[in-house]
């Protein structure tokens, strides 16, 4: 896939991939492809969320629990 750019672009390209030490233009247009992807599918879920039905109340012990698992994988 060959894409053309004009030079402005071509420039900002060419400075992001200098700053953020990619390889190449074409490692920094992947990842801006890999990111646009996770954005879609991060968008698809919290709409589908936003559009399921209401889900029962969570109470404190939940989080009290959820903090005592966690701290044990913290300590290992």
């Amino acid at each position: 896939m060959n894409i053309s750019l004009p030079e402005t672009l071509k420039s900002f390209v060419d400075e992001r991939v200098n700053q953020c030490g990619y390889g190449t233009s074409s490692e920094y247009v992947r990842e801006l492809i890999r990111k646009d992807h996770d954005r879609q599918r991060l968008r698809g879920l919290l709409l589908a969320g936003a559009a399921s039905a209401p889900g029962s109340p969570v109470e404190a012990a939940y989080f009290d629990g959820l903090r005592e698992r966690i701290q044990k994988r913290v300590r290992g």
